[in-house]
């Protein structure tokens, strides 16, 4: 069998200059919907924290990754609605046994310094993912991906030679996975994937990604960066269609306090801001074109240390069973959030293509039934009003993860008599916090890197370097592995979900909604895009009538 993905002639490649023509309103129009366009095309929108590494090969955080897509390209990019789309390369053959991808990449793609982009720049890029000495968090994506040999490889078990990438000729990369896995072309889009500009990063090291440094192969270049206050990329000109590009200017503004971000948004000094936690049932009615929800693949969840320094108490199943019982989803998605998220019994977010949720007990019972249950277990492990159970949890800072927070915790008091402290930290300290598992219960969200249920459900193997909680299943081992060879993965991605429910490996508390206030002039938002992974060069601003 061969498949093959071609690139199709843009309308607005073609026809994007037609917005330099001035109508009878003075305004330009948009060369696809005929839209009269803002004279001002920058996009300003708010990001919760600051940004640990927009380094691709680094990159391990959804704000990072949306960096990531302006400032460079993958093989592969995608639509408004989650389908992959040529991006570096015109398009890709599979060989017969589905083992094989060959890409071909278009020889108009430069780097921001004028440089051709080559497979060469691929090659290096995934291998130094991969490399043991560059420590990426994500350099287990490429096993994921199936990328052969990337489990020895980044083990250091094996050359990096032997990743199963390699460059053909400058304009041809050839990519070999383990087994057939219809996901792998999307596993192309994502930034551990991205090619890497080998002089600049040997030139400047560590800070290679510096404004003054950096090189990239995007729609836009880094031009300026303030920690804890802003992330500014401008339109590359060297970027193979950038006459189809119309956004300016993008800056990301970080903001922690949801609601002075609404001011701000109210003020008109933003584009786009999350909806602070329970508000948009107001600002849907106040604002009614501008407040959304649409689904979007992350889940929400509480982890629990079951490493060697986390507390007895989680060793036990049944005390972390009676811990997920009693929180009652519900008034958390209804009354703490009242967003549009629903109530999560597994990992996997309900809207994955082709997913279909399990029996899970606990999702059919009332929660006086998971309540009852949940005293009774605590007791049965011990635990009561002669043995009191504390526990600390631990979350980012953001009113949204301090409301959830106090809810859960008032949930546990209520029914088990536990008594919870809160802590919250700064988003680089909250995931050392995490990743070294000093803490008991920690805040946990997960979204998808591409739209099959194993991106979820790999973080429930022993070996996933995001399974902070350290939670251990031989069967979910093997299961996991099972899957990646099998036909029809689906009742065994379920078994996984079956188990750790059964287990209590993490309290699953809701999936996302994207609820945001979005300005009525910002257009072409991807919201049928599950896995919201947008581009900034797809974006305009429509003039205010």
């Amino acid at each position: 069998m061969t498949i093959k993905t071609t690139l199709m002639a843009g309308t607005a490649t073609a026809l994007i200059a037609l917005a330099g023509q001035a109508m009878a309103d003075a305004h330009a129009v948009h060369p696809v919907t005929g839209q009269a366009l803002a004279s001002e095309q920058v996009f300003t929108y708010r990001v919760l924290d600051d940004f640990p590494s927009i380094d691709p090969q680094l990159i391990q955080d959804v704000s990072g990754s949306e960096v990531a897509r302006d400032l460079f390209e993958g093989l592969m990019n995608e639509d408004a609605e989650g389908n992959v789309i040529p991006g570096v390369a015109t398009g890709f053959e599979v060989s017969d046994d589905g083992l094989v991808y060959t890409f071909t990449l278009r020889d108009t793609a430069k780097w921001s310094n004028g440089d051709p982009v080559t497979a060469g720049d691929f090659v290096y890029g995934i291998r130094r993912a991969a490399n043991p000495e560059t420590a990426s968090e994500y350099a287990w994506f490429l096993e994921v991906a199936g990328i052969l040999n990337a489990s020895a490889v980044t083990a250091g078990e094996m050359p990096l030679e032997e990743l199963g990438v390699r460059a053909i000729d400058d304009l041809t990369l050839e990519i070999t996975i383990d087994a057939p896995r219809p996901y792998f072309p999307q596993t192309s889009t994502f930034p551990t994937l991205f090619p890497a500009h080998q002089a600049t990063i040997e030139a400047f090291g560590d800070n290679w990604t510096d404004p003054e440094n950096i090189v990239s192969n995007g729609a836009y270049t880094l031009s300026e960066y303030t920690p804890q206050e802003k992330l500014v990329r401008v339109r590359n000109p060297m970027y193979w269609n950038n006459d189809a590009t119309i956004i300016e200017e993008v800056t990301a503004l970080i903001i922690n306090d949801e609601n002075a971000a609404l001011t701000r948004y109210l003020a008109g000094e933003l584009n786009m801001t999350d909806i602070p936690a329970g508000q948009y049932p107001r600002l849907k009615e106040e604002y009614p074109d501008q407040a959304i929800s649409f689904p979007n693949s992350c889940s929400y969840y509480y982890m629990f240390n079951m490493s060697d320094s986390g507390p007895e108490a989680l060793a036990d199943a049944r005390v972390r069973q009676a811990l997920s019982l009693a929180v009652d989803r519900d008034i958390i998605v209804e009354n703490v959030l009242a967003g549009g998220q629903r109530a999560a019994y597994t990992f996997t977010h309900w809207a994955i293509p082709g997913w279909e949720v399990p029996d899970i007990p606990m999702a059919t019972m009332t929660q006086a039934e998971r309540n009852a249950m949940a005293v009774e277990l605590l007791a049965e492990a011990g635990y009561g009003t002669d043995n009191p159970l504390t526990l600390e949890i631990v979350y980012n800072t953001s009113d949204s993860h301090a409301a959830i927070a106090v809810a859960v915790s008032q949930m546990w008091k209520q029914t088990l008599g536990v008594e919870a402290t809160l802590a919250n930290q700064e988003w680089a300290t909250f995931l050392d916090t995490r990743g070294e598992q000093n803490y008991e219960v920690a805040r946990g969200g997960w979204c998808a890197d591409y739209a099959e249920p194993s991106t979820y459900l790999d973080l429930f193997t022993t070996t996933s370097s995001y399974n902070d909680g350290k939670y251990s299943n031989a069967e979910v081992d093997a299961l996991m592995q099972e899957a990646k060879l099998a036909s029809d993965p689906l009742p065994l991605y379920q078994r996984v979900e079956e188990i750790a429910a059964a287990d209590a490996a993490i309290i699953p508390v809701y999936h996302y909604a994207s609820v945001r206030m979005m300005s009525e002039n910002l257009e072409n938002w991807p919201t049928e895009n599950l896995l919201q992974n947008w581009y900034s060069r797809d974006l305009y601003i429509s003039a205010s009538e």
